[in-house]
């Protein structure tokens, strides 16, 4: 039997209700200033879809979650209680959304969810200073960890690996934006790129659920190795959604990814298969800032051509295969089980 929906929408208000007390901790020592004075925190929750541009209620899509659920799910099917990992679940959030405003600075994304993105509105300065208070704010979450009853000891090493996983974030973007100046960028280090920048904080949340939970080390750790195998095929996945993904439910431009010269898999993939002349006509249209309207044209033509876009899938089945045998696995308990199976299963054809 899985997790009802309504479980999972419960989920969602554990997550909405810890971010929200730890804003109003933050704010409560905020130096004396109101929030006219200091619109710092609303535009956080401005981000996470609470509020409108104007700090008015109003709910807007706040993402996915995916990262914070598989927190709480692997918690309880390693034989915990979800709710010990609230704390630590909220901090994934903050993370994530840490990463997403800075992301969406560094690649001039306009628009994220479909509405304005922080940097659009309030500007780049005051972007990265939302982004830092984010990341800030992910720290202080996990840290009350201890107010559920969860010892010093795992709370520190939670802290510290979370750092790391920051860390591994950070040299993913790294490379991400070092590869659109490059030609010679392989799928080694592509896919070595990915899992920093995306498959590591999926392999904090499912590694920390168990943590919280009382695995042992070893399963904790294969917890772990589970979460790294759902988060590269969530990465190939984004990859092809880039190219191939509608508008209306990606809330992005178009074949995106081609027009900010992505150095994504679909398009390592078709330098890999063109012919020479048309590898260097590809080469030549990557030289450029950004691409045309016409010379995206010409890529999505090429991916078309060599069947790029059924290549690209197969690759995420071979990621949510290998992330299944992981799960048989497992020692798992509960209904979580089940709607661990069926959000991998979901994760093959998504399309936002």
């Amino acid at each position: 039997m899985l997790i009802s929906t309504q479980a999972i929408a419960e989920y969602d208000r554990w997550i909405d209700d810890e971010i929200e007390a730890v804003f109003r901790q933050i704010e409560g020592g905020a130096a004396g200033f109101s929030g006219a004075d200091l619109p710092l925190y609303n535009v956080l929750r401005y981000h996470l879809g609470v509020v409108n541009d104007r700090f008015e209620p109003e709910r807007s899509d706040a993402g996915k979650r995916l990262r914070s659920k598989f927190c709480l799910l692997c918690c309880s099917a390693a034989g915990g209680d979800s709710r010990m990992a609230v704390p630590v679940a909220a901090a994934i959030e903050l993370l994530h959304n840490f990463t997403l405003i800075h992301d969406d600075i560094q690649d001039r994304s306009a628009l994220r969810r479909h509405r304005p993105t922080v940097w659009a509105i309030w500007g780049v300065p005051q972007a990265i200073n939302a982004g830092d208070a984010m990341f800030a704010a992910a720290h202080i979450a996990l840290n009350r960890s201890g107010e559920r009853g969860l010892s010093a000891d795992i709370t520190l090493d939670l802290s510290t690996t979370l750092h790391l996983t920051t860390l591994r974030i950070v040299e993913g973007q790294v490379l991400d934006l070092s590869f659109e100046y490059r030609n010679d960028v392989g799928a080694a280090e592509y896919l070595g790129m990915i899992a920093g920048k995306t498959a590591d904080i999926i392999r904090f949340a499912c590694w920390a659920g168990a943590r919280v939970s009382g695995a042992s080390s070893e399963q904790a750790a294969a917890f772990g190795e589970f979460g790294h195998a759902i988060g590269m095929g969530f990465q190939i996945r984004d990859d092809y959604l880039g190219v191939w993904g509608a508008a209306e439910t990606t809330g992005k431009a178009p074949a995106d990814d081609i027009r900010r010269r992505k150095q994504a898999l679909p398009i390592l993939l078709l330098k890999e298969r063109a012919s020479l002349a048309e590898r260097n006509r590809i080469l030549r249209l990557y030289a450029q800032d950004e691409l045309a309207p016409q010379d995206v044209r010409t890529v999505l033509g090429l991916l078309d051509a060599y069947e790029v876009s059924d290549s690209v899938q197969l690759e995420v089945m071979r990621w949510h295969d290998r992330a299944f045998a992981m799960l048989e696995g497992l020692s798992l308990s509960g209904e979580s089980a089940g709607t661990i199976e069926s959000l991998l299963d979901g994760l093959v054809t998504r399309e936002v």
